[in-house]
């Protein structure tokens, strides 16, 4: 009886889904071309990483060779997220890599990447929130932080923020109220504000080219003490290093380049969204990688300007693009791009939380998590429960975490959710039964109204001959 028990639940925990018999469990209607794909891919990727990380990591990590570091981030995150596009092909359901580990390699590893990806989009939101606190405290004169700071500090180093962030906190619970409209009727705010987004870096980085100097990247020991000097303590300056474009080493480079993966985190909301995309086995694969990519050319824009304005020993790490133009002499231009900021960082954490939801709600349907959270409100037809505990949950993260450490703490999690898509990617190309359904799918797709939906491999290789594994990667490093 011991045996038998033991043995149905092993089955349990390797027991997969087919791709038949996930189906969509909130009804959609593909109402998202692809531009409004890659609008909420960016307006999801391009948050914190660019306003507030910007200047973490140059000022005490990586310098001026912060460059460098979103390089080196995006060319790991394009590897991942083409395992997101050939998954997103095989797999056209929503649900993220929750779906593709369960339809690979079965229910205990589709368990655990499902809570790595409530935990990325639990910090995500938490890290977004707390930069968003910064930014606003930053316009005010740091009144917020200095009060709370005196009134209520928590004397835990390594553990949690110096004070409890209860502006933050409150901001949390506001979008998550915010929450009960659908996510079609606030696609339209997102990719708005999109484009107010990617004004205001586009005017960061021409300023950038206007004022920058050149001799920033090149700041030396004697550079170092003139401005001690001039300062004359009146503003706190991080350390140099050794100086030039690469003040910190290879190290340096390295250690900015683990923080850098974090502003990459959000191309894989585009997935998660799937099933509302018009047509979906194209846009998808095309809004991940040219979100990506649009991501990268803004951060190494701005991270480029910024540098160049400012000494990066004089970087503000809390709020750094305002106050670039405060050192350069363009005071106005501050609320500019502070307001820009806040905005972008507003839609940042509506995502996010929304994304939190779908992921534990989809979960909860697949009795995952408990069933209380898979509650959908007749009115609205929201999972109302899901919205409001999660969102208690990350408010609480937001209030006494610091932003560095919901930071790695994200990281970590989406590094582990990557890998584990990959290695899935090895074995769907692999397993005979698997590949089984897929073109059995694919037969009754080109006899059906469907027909006009393509592969990945049809997407970068039109007018190829059915693909083999070793032809596929080969054709899609020769399109890329």
């Amino acid at each position: 009886m011991l045996y038998q028990a033991l043995r149905r639940f092993a089955q349990k925990l390797v027991r997969r889904h087919t791709m038949e018999q996930y189906v969509a469990k909130i009804s959609t209607a593909g109402r998202l071309s692809t531009l409004d794909i890659v609008a909420l891919g960016v307006v999801n990727t391009v948050g914190a990483g660019v306003y507030v990380l910007a200047g973490e990591i140059a000022s005490d990590k990586a310098g001026p060779s912060i460059v460098i570091c979103f390089l080196v981030a995006a060319l790991s995150s394009v590897l991942a997220a083409l395992c997101y596009a050939e998954f997103s092909a095989r797999v056209p359901h929503s649900a993220s890599a929750y779906l593709y580990n369960y339809v690979t390699v079965g229910e205990l590893w589709a368990f655990i990447t499902g809570w790595n990806l409530i935990l990325s989009y639990v910090t995500g939101a938490a890290s977004v929130a707390r930069a968003w606190s910064l930014a606003f405290d930053n316009l005010i004169g740091n009144q917020i932080s200095q009060t709370l700071h005196e009134s209520i500090p928590l004397n835990i180093p390594h553990v949690f923020a110096e004070y409890p962030d209860f502006f933050a906190m409150g901001l949390m619970l506001l979008f998550t109220g915010l929450l009960a409209v659908r996510a079609s009727e606030f696609v339209l705010v997102t990719t708005v504000f999109t484009v107010v987004n990617v004004l205001v870096l586009g005017f960061v980085i021409i300023s950038g080219v206007l004022k920058g100097k050149l001799h920033n990247w090149q700041l030396t020991e004697e550079d170092y003490i003139m401005t001690m000097f001039r300062l004359n303590d009146t503003s706190p300056l991080g350390p140099l290093g050794y100086g030039g474009f690469v003040p910190f080493g290879f190290q340096g480079i390295l250690r900015g380049a683990a923080t850098c993966f974090y502003a990459f985190t959000g191309f894989d909301s585009v997935v998660t969204i799937a099933e509302e995309a018009q047509n979906l086995q194209r846009s998808v694969p095309m809004g991940i990688v040219i979100s990506v990519f649009i991501c990268f050319l803004v951060y190494f824009g701005v991270s480029s300007a910024l540098t160049l304005m400012v000494p990066y020993y004089q970087l503000q790490p809390g709020s750094p693009l305002p106050e670039a133009f405060l050192h350069i002499g363009w005071a106005p231009a501050r609320y500019f791009v502070a307001i820009g900021a806040l905005c972008a960082l507003s839609t940042s954490i509506l995502d996010s939380m929304f994304l939190l939801r779908w992921m534990t709600f989809v979960m909860a349907d697949d009795g995952l998590l408990f069933g209380v959270l898979a509650r959908i409100d007749s009115k609205t037809s929201i999972p109302i429960v899901a919205t409001v505990v999660s969102g208690i949950i990350t408010a609480l993260m937001t209030s006494f975490f610091r932003l560095t450490d919901l930071v790695d703490l994200m990281s970590f999690g989406t590094l582990l959710t990557y890998s584990l898509v990959a290695i899935c990617i090895l074995i769907v190309r692999y397993q005979p039964e698997l590949n089984d359904e897929e073109n059995e799918a694919e037969a009754q797709e080109e006899n059906g109204p469907a027909a006009e939906k393509l592969t990945l491999w049809r997407l970068f290789c039109p007018g190829s001959s059915t693909p083999t594994p070793l032809s596929g990667r080969v054709c899609l490093l020769h399109k890329i």
